[in-house]
């Protein structure tokens, strides 16, 4: 029996979840079902059952400390009753089915939270689209994937052609059995009795790493850091509702930019959504002065690392909104995502512990609850104003059930006061944006997602007259 217990960083999105802080991320996958007479819902739910082995956190659910206090953090366990059917539903979109009703679908659906007694993901079968195409919305909780680990799913439990050969029968489903209470208070007696060395650990770290970045902050084009975001109408305070909007923009004319300009792939996305943003406060007659400021995640995994949860840090970028020629902005993006990498490097050279290492859950969840009851989202200056995410995806065709996929547009959460997330995967054309928005800041996040493919136009045209 292996104990799996719930790493620092996992823990605190289960514990830092909130009514308006959801921690599970979401992708909607377009399928088109013409490529094969095969495909059906329990297609569909017969190929997931057989491939869950090949992802064990699919089965696995929480098991939460002895101790009423939530000293230690709680173990995975196998789910004993696991049924496919209680994650796996169907759903008819609204009529007419185009993009917009289908968004407004999936922005209900991840409006409500995972089942905490069940392994915590579900997929929604959305039929009804126009065109008679399908879609697939999954939500899986932070806690057991990230951007680059999901990417990485897809191709386990996707086909790379409409009909393979069929494969190996799935092995028999043996859970193992929970943990003794015994052994799960022994285990928390020795973790909370090595709290203040952690506590102790991480102090002197924060320390260094404070120096690390007043050092930056000092230099001749210092970063971007975090509370340096200006309060712009995509930032206060959240409400459970969620929006749902996406745009697509042709990933070669993305690279022809990139190759003009000398910059990253990523810089050109951050570009392109600066581009969008700028356009949309304008509009609204509340673009700041100062440029708003974006969270970028990275991952922390290393070649291949199979670590299941999540494996990331924060990379603060200046989206150099505040400039209006669309050149400048670019290049003023490049220098901010240069010299964020520089400080990400020199802080995690003197990386040692996770803050979730140094706090019981009951610490994580009674900061959570004082943050949002004291409405602190409002109330303080913005963190960042947004998360950008851009993972690579798979630059090859993909298969369900026989089913081509068409596209994917994934959805991060939303953080600390930001009412919208955009999330970029690629393939082997196609950037898919997928935002993900509160209505309460960002009442129809249409308006931002239609501006997209126009800011890579923009650039295009920029790249062009070079």
């Amino acid at each position: 029996m292996s104990y799996r217990q719930v790493p620092g960083p996992d823990a605190a999105f289960l514990y830092g979840e909130r009514p308006e802080w959801h921690f599970h991320v979401s992708a909607l996958t377009l399928l088109d079902p013409t490529t094969s007479e095969r495909f059906s819902f329990e297609g569909v739910v017969a190929q997931l059952e057989q491939r869950l082995h090949l992802s064990p956190q699919f089965r696995w659910k929480l098991l939460e400390s002895p101790l009423r206090m939530r000293l230690e953090r709680p173990v995975w366990i196998d789910d004993p009753d696991f049924d496919i059917t209680n994650h796996v539903h169907r759903v008819a979109a609204p009529q007419p089915g185009d993009r917009r009703a289908v968004g407004d679908l999936v922005g209900q659906l991840v409006s409500y939270k995972l089942d905490r007694s069940r392994p915590l993901w579900e997929m929604w079968m959305i039929e009804g689209l126009e065109d008679g195409r399908v879609a697939l919305l999954a939500k899986i909780h932070h806690a057991i994937i990230d951007g680059q680990s999901g990417s990485e799913l897809a191709t386990l439990l996707y086909d790379l052609e409409a009909d393979p050969p069929p494969g190996d029968e799935p092995p028999p489903y043996e859970p193992e059995p929970a943990p003794s209470f015994g052994e799960r208070v022994a285990k928390g007696a020795v973790h909370a009795a090595v709290w203040p060395l952690r506590a102790g650990r991480f102090s002197e770290q924060v320390v260094r790493q404070g120096i690390t970045m007043g050092r930056h902050a000092l230099g001749a084009e210092p970063p971007a850091q975090p509370l340096q975001a200006p309060r712009t109408p995509l930032n206060g305070g959240l409400t459970s509702d969620r929006r749902f909007a996406t745009a697509a923009a042709s990933l070669d004319d993305a690279k022809r930019v990139k190759e003009a300009f000398g910059v990253k792939l990523n810089d050109v996305v951050l570009a392109i959504s600066a581009g969008a943003l700028r356009g949309y406060l304008d509009e609204q007659g509340e673009l700041p002065d100062k440029p708003l400021i974006a969270q970028v995640p990275v991952s922390m995994r290393a070649e291949a690392d199979d670590h299941i949860g999540t494996k990331v840090a924060a990379l603060f970028c200046s989206l150099a909104t505040d400039i209006d020629d669309p050149t400048d902005r670019l290049r003023a993006i490049h220098t901010s995502t240069i010299k964020g990498k520089e400080m990400r490097r020199d802080l995690d050279a003197d990386h040692r512990i996770n803050w979730t290492d140094t706090l019981p859950p009951a610490a994580i969840a009674l900061a959570a609850r004082s943050w949002s009851a004291a409405g602190l989202d409002s109330r303080t200056p913005p963190v960042f104003n947004l998360i950008i995410s851009n993972v690579p995806g798979p630059p090859f065709d993909l298969f369900l059930a026989g089913a081509r996929v068409e596209a994917m547009y994934p959805m991060g959460p939303l953080l600390v006061g930001t009412g919208v997330n955009f999330t970029v995967v690629s393939d082997a054309n196609t950037l898919h944006f997928g935002l993900l928005s509160c209505p309460a800041l960002v009442p129809d996040p249409w308006d931002i997602a239609d501006r997209l493919p126009g800011a890579l136009d923009e650039l295009l045209a920029a790249a062009d007259a070079l």
